[in-house]
């Protein structure tokens, strides 16, 4: 019989035991951080109906980079980000909630994308969102951009410092007014801006060109990215407010403690999703990485699920495209999460397993991670040669001798010391 594929399938990852573990502890501590700061974490479903995924009703046309599939009458999808899934759930209970209600989310999204580098079909990431009924207070932004601030921070000494980069949609739309473009034009000129982080400075100029045939407008389009807004104070209403709005809100961040904040026009995001001011994270030390987390401000979140509007700040970090990309290439030390354990308990005797569980089981209760060998046929150098292996810094050994005198004898696997010493004093002598 031919033997089936043990790798798993392209875009999917798997991670060996200190990876994993080094992976683990900085989920951990974002979250420890999301929770601090008032965010409920919730666990949402990983599937959905496919007429919550998508607005298309043709089941052929529905978009190729989900997972879709039917059992019987009822179509149904693997989520591919967590703001619909939130949308659905905020709008389902309006009534349940209190608002502004902070929700967090970590857990595995999927698209059926080709894989590449940086990109998977199974990732984690996690999001945060802030939301108010009918008005939320644009100082719910700033706490957003602060709380990732604080949960990048968290993991600093694997990813290194991180700055922010805050753009302004308002500014973009008020620009365009006083340039008097029309409808199309204001579109592709914000995917041009989108994408200019990726074009040269004279692709970009030249795709400008190529889009407005307007050398006077193209030319202050061009200077935002030179001067900022500066050119456009008092040019009309809505861009000294959409200016006046962003140094308010730069000063804020600075106040707050925000550190490496920008401000970065050239930031967009989601086109037809975000309304307000927008961000992006990046990581100094990986610009290759692009984009560590982003986010921004949306108008109406439940639009399709409730005629309630509810509006909101959220953002994603991108914790798998960071962390797994970090861990491939070897960025990360991962040593100190090479040791599972800080002692292994190895029995002498099948007739010894039961004092040797109980040995076990008040180490663990007493915080000190214990693993059991209890294949108890094997010689005692074939269980010690465990332990070294799995990196464990003591062996606590159960033999008859132990077991008549209520004792263990304690193997320091570093220097090879070993004494016989009750529980309780390897209880003291481990927790130290």
């Amino acid at each position: 019989m031919d033997l089936k594929p043990t790798k798993p399938l392209s875009g999917f990852i798997e991670l060996l035991p200190p990876a994993q573990r080094c992976f683990d502890a900085c989920s951990a501590r974002m979250l420890n951080i999301l929770r601090a700061a008032g965010f409920s974490v919730l666990d949402l479903p990983a599937i959905e109906r496919a007429e919550v995924l998508t607005d298309k009703d043709n089941w052929d046309e529905i978009e190729t980079q989900m997972f879709l599939f039917q059992k019987g009458d009822t179509k149904m999808g693997l989520r591919y980000d967590g703001t619909v899934g939130l949308a659905r759930y905020v709008a389902g209970h309006l009534n349940d909630l209190v608002f502004p209600f902070r929700a967090a989310q970590f857990s595995k999204r999927y698209r059926g994308e080709r894989a590449q580098r940086g990109r998977y079909r199974e990732f984690y990431q996690m999001d945060l969102d802030i939301m108010g009924i009918n008005t939320l207070s644009i100082n719910y932004d700033a706490e957003v951009i602060a709380t990732i601030a604080r949960a990048l921070d968290a993991v600093r000494e694997f990813i290194g410092p991180a700055v922010v980069h805050v753009g302004s949609r308002p500014f973009w739309d008020a620009l365009f007014d006083y340039l008097k473009l029309d409808a199309a034009q204001k579109k592709a000129v914000f995917v041009l801006i989108d994408k200019k982080d990726k074009m040269a400075d004279g692709a970009f100029a030249e795709a400008l060109h190529e889009t407005l045939d307007n050398t006077n407008v193209e030319h202050q389009i061009l200077s935002v990215f030179v001067d900022g807004y500066t050119n456009f104070v008092g040019h009309s209403d809505a861009l000294d407010v959409a200016i006046s709005e962003l140094r308010d809100f730069m000063k804020l961040l600075r106040e707050i403690g925000v550190e490496n904040a920008q401000l970065d026009l050239s930031i967009t995001r989601g086109l037809a999703y975000y309304t307000g001011l927008v961000f992006e994270f990046k990581l100094i030390d990986h610009p290759e990485l692009g984009t560590a987390a982003g986010g921004g401000r949306y108008a109406d979140l439940a639009g399709k699920f409730s005629k309630t509007k509810i509006i909101g700040v959220g953002a994603a970090i991108g914790f798998s495209r960071i962390f797994w990309a970090l861990l491939e290439n070897d960025k990360i030390d991962i040593s100190r999460f090479v040791r599972p354990v800080t002692a292994v308990v190895l029995v002498m005797g099948n007739q010894n397993v039961a004092y040797a569980m109980r040995v076990a089981n008040e180490m663990r209760a007493a915080g000190i991670a214990t693993a059991m060998f209890l294949d108890t046929n094997k010689k005692f150098k074939n269980q010690v040669e465990y332990a070294d292996k799995i990196g464990a810094l003591f062996s606590v050994i159960v033999g008859d001798d132990e077991v008549a005198k209520n004792v263990v004898a304690l193997k320091n696997m570093v220097s090879g010391d070993q004494n016989i010493v009750g529980v309780s004093d390897v209880i003291k002598l481990l927790k130290k």
